[in-house]
């Protein structure tokens, strides 16, 4: 190769060359390392992925044990897999054209250091360097010790005589030495969220992906868990879980080879998405986050909860508001004197917030229905003519606090705002609009677009001080998407997927930096974003407009492997009438309990019911939000779900059970189930709460067990077709 950077390749190459030395990284947590060592080339290679070693100095001989003699397989373990060179047939984490044109990329290692975050982490760094070209990228990890969780990232920048062409810039590259790779994946739709589908990964290649800009986990979730050497079940075997936490189009690759060793490539999916890259400006990418257990599905997910808990989640250890929404007791109709009708409600309900839903702004176009009005948020002066702080005073007065919906990211066509500015809106103009729930998306590149969408909180907060909740949506994905602001900036139209959720992001960090501790749901047409970078500015998350009880048994059991049950939002509604309001109670009690009924028309018994049980929920939602989860009876393979949460000191608890299955041949309640988690020494009551006034419970709250025979032999909370619902305190005896 003949060019300017020549000398530099001989140069660096002798330097690398002569200095002999092979270098080993080990990156630890409390149980996992990931180990890193460069070979006679100084190309960097991952040798050892597995258990942590006692002996430190032996992780330089685990590559020493391997035989990668297959043509063209001594590159499959490269650690950050490059294209246009080498021998390598994996797939690439990284793909580019240079400023001259060419499109070849060399990564050698050049420097590496290791140092303790300030929120108790271990972050490495390590330097590649192109020997050829002035081009570097940096790989992170972030090991989290006693959480055992890791978190990959890398920075790519450059110093060459123009634009750099990043193809594809993943987050991290990994290369697992097991076999028997069953991995399990998410799919759906709307109200279908969170569908597990576990596929044997045999040689080739396996995807998981979205391309739809926004609202991107509504076909395909960004987590995953894979097993490895064979199926993992809840308290055995080897398995790892994780996501990428990108809010926005992603790509996990699942990569087996000859060996049948894996090679996993995540980061931001390159779908029309090749990053024009200036001299001296680092381009830095989501992060990879992941555990490995080698005990089972249970511990992975437990190690996941603890962290989000810990470093991801905004205020994961603080309080949780339970509210009373009107959506479902109004939609679009309502006026000011219903809505201060449904504050007393709330209140006799014993909830803490009442949150106002779709519909509540636009006078041009008013919202009377999802086809007018978004975008123009000014209060309906027809429905509240005395405004939100009218709504704000009178909910206090009634003894509740006042939160309201927003969805600042979208426009419908028929409202001012598109007919103003049509140059903020995401849209083709020689195409034919395509609508999304008839309405289009706005166009987050554009800073003028992000301080409107910015100003929307603002507004609200700045009338209304003490307004205590946001419920943050967004329901369309990007159609032909195009931005006039890339366009008259002279950027490439293939910035925008990645420049739109970076300025979703500025919003966000702005809206946190004024509004540092107002808690936020976010939602997106029921599940379609959870992704753990947009947690740091989120208190909880919307898992799915399905509130179908029995749905949501399956959906939280799923949700639950990946987030803590603080995070999730799940309301009480009349999806389902024909399911006992106790059983749509204690469903929802498994983690951030709401209200989405009309509590004026419960009965008399219902009411002091749902009134009893949200003190109960008052009693154990501290161990449900902090406490350790364990998955005692799978739905998917019993007649039952059992769930149980029991705090740091194992002295209380709460168990929750559900008939999953009606049939005649059904037999819920003919084995006891085995409790997880307690303290084999200590001794145990369980009482039965949650029932209706004058039903009997066969469970004798006398009887006392010790830890050891409730994880041995278990227990039988005796659900049945009449008893379909069984919560189940447990706390120590004497």
């Amino acid at each position: 190769m003949k060019n300017k950077y020549s000398f530099f390749c001989i140069v660096c190459f002798l330097s690398f060359s002569l200095s002999g030395q092979q270098v080993t990284i080990p990156i630890e947590t409390q149980n996992t390392a990931v180990v890193l060592q460069t070979d006679n080339h100084k190309r960097l290679k991952i040798i050892y992925t597995g258990k942590t070693l006692k002996e430190k100095s032996e992780y330089a001989e685990t590559g020493k044990m391997l035989h990668l003699q297959s043509q063209g397989a001594a590159s499959n373990n490269n650690a950050y897999a490059v294209a246009g060179i080498d021998n390598n047939f994996t797939e690439p984490a990284i793909a580019v054209v240079h400023a001259d044109g060419n499109n070849s990329l060399d990564l050698l290692y050049e420097s590496h250091t290791t140092s303790a975050s300030t929120d108790g982490a271990t972050l490495t760094i390590v330097t590649l360097r192109d020997p050829v070209y002035p081009f570097v990228v940096e790989l992170n990890y972030k090991a989290w010790g006693k959480e055992d969780v890791i978190e990959q990232w890398s920075s790519i920048s450059h110093s060459e005589e123009g634009d750099v062409i990043l193809n594809k810039y993943a987050s991290a590259n990994l290369y697992l030495y097991n076999k028997d790779y069953f991995l399990t994946s998410y799919n759906g739709s709307w109200a279908r969220e969170m569908q597990p589908v576990v596929t044997p990964l045999r040689q080739g290649m396996h995807t998981i992906e979205s391309r739809l800009g926004t609202r991107e986990n509504l076909l395909t979730s960004p987590n995953f868990m894979l097993s490895l050497d064979g199926e993992a079940t809840e308290t055995s075997g080897t398995v790892m879980m994780g996501q990428i936490a990108w809010n926005g189009n992603f790509s996990l690759q699942f990569e087996t080879d000859v060996y049948k060793n894996l090679h996993l490539v995540a980061g931001i999916n390159p779908y029309q998405s090749a990053y024009r890259l200036r001299p001296n400006t680092p381009f830095e990418t989501p992060r990879f986050i992941y555990t490995i257990s080698y005990e089972g599905k249970g511990r992975g997910s437990r190690n996941l909860q603890r962290w989000l808990r810990d470093h991801a989640l905004l205020d994961g250890h603080g309080d949780r508001l339970t509210l009373l929404n009107n959506w479902e007791a109004t939609y679009f109709d309502f006026d000011q004197e219903k809505l201060v009708s449904l504050f007393s409600g709330a209140k006799e309900l014993g909830v803490d917030l009442f949150l106002l839903d779709d519909g509540w702004f636009a006078n041009k176009y008013p919202r009377n229905n999802d086809k007018a009005g978004l975008g123009d948020w000014e209060v309906n002066r027809s429905k509240l003519p005395d405004g939100i702080p009218y709504l704000v005073r009178e909910a206090e007065k009634a003894g509740v606090k006042f939160g309201i919906w927003i969805e600042p990211e979208m426009v419908n066509p028929k409202s001012a705002l598109y007919e103003n500015h049509p140059d903020w809106v995401i849209r083709q103009e020689n195409r034919p609009e395509i609508y999304f729930r008839n309405q289009l998306v706005l166009d987050l590149t554009n800073p003028e677009v992000q301080d409107f969408v910015f100003d929307v909180v603002d507004r609200l907060f700045t009338e209304n001080p003490s307004l205590a909740f946001i419920k943050w949506d967004c329901n369309a994905p990007i159609f032909n998407g195009h931005s006039k602001y890339l366009e008259r900036e002279e950027i490439p139209q293939s910035h925008l997927y990645v420049e739109y959720t970076r300025g979703l992001d500025n919003v966000l960090q702005r809206v946190r930096e004024k509004y540092p501790t107002v808690p936020m749901m976010l939602c997106s047409g029921g599940g379609g974003r959870s992704d753990y970078s947009l947690l740091h500015y989120f208190t909880e998350f919307w898992l799915s407009d399905n509130t179908d009880p029995l749905e949501r048994v399956f959906m939280q059991w799923d949700y639950s492997y990946y987030y803590p049950a603080i995070a999730m939002c799940n309301h009480v509604t009349d999806w389902s009438k024909d399911i006992s309001l106790k059983y749509r109670i204690d469903v929802a009690s498994m983690g951030k309990l709401g209200f989405d009924i009309r509590a004026n028309e419960l009965s008399d018994q219902d009411m002091a019911f749902t009134q009893q049980t949200i003190i109960n929920y008052n009693e154990f939602k501290e161990i449900v939000w902090h406490g350790e989860m364990y998955r005692l009876a799978s739905p998917y393979e019993n007649d039952i779900a059992s769930l149980m949460y029991i705090n740091k000191d194992k002295t209380e608890g709460v168990i929750f059970n559900y008939l999953t299955n009606r049939r005649y041949l059904a037999e819920p309640s003919l084995r006891p189930v085995k409790l997880q988690g307690l303290d084999k020494e200590k001794r145990y009551r369980l009482t039965e709460i949650n029932l209706y006034e004058g039903n009997p419970t066969p469970i004798d709250h006398r009887k006392v067990y010790t830890g050891e025979f409730l994880m041995n032999v278990g227990f039988n909370p005796s659900v049945n077709s009449s008893r379909s619902s069984v919560v189940v305190k447990i706390e120590t005896a004497g």
